[in-house]
């Protein structure tokens, strides 16, 4: 009887790791999807462009990229090398 608990226990354990999750792009929220054709003509082609969200921060555009270590967000940027953005940088401000 202990044995068979066990084998169940165990076999809830290896199904509960084979669980599907979604990819919603953290805390910025879901990814764009699709892409709008102005964007995907701006954009540097070397990037994702399968997984671009806008970082809530700056409201510039970001791809997920996929390292040989860690996964990580970067820049989307346009051929030319600018990150591209929803919105102007904001002006700073001179102190006082």
């Amino acid at each position: 009887m202990t044995r068979t608990l066990l084998v169940l226990g165990a076999a809830a354990v290896v199904l509960a790791a084979c669980d599907e999750t979604t990819q919603t792009g953290g805390d910025g929220g879901p990814f764009i999807s699709p892409l709008p054709e102005r964007i995907m003509a701006l954009a540097d082609p070397k990037q994702d462009l399968n997984a671009v969200k806008v970082d809530p921060v700056d409201g510039c555009l970001v791809y997920r990229h996929v390292g040989p270590v860690e996964t990580t967000f970067l820049p989307l940027r346009s051929r030319e090398g600018r990150p591209i953005c929803t919105r102007p940088a904001a002006e700073a401000t001179p102190a006082t």
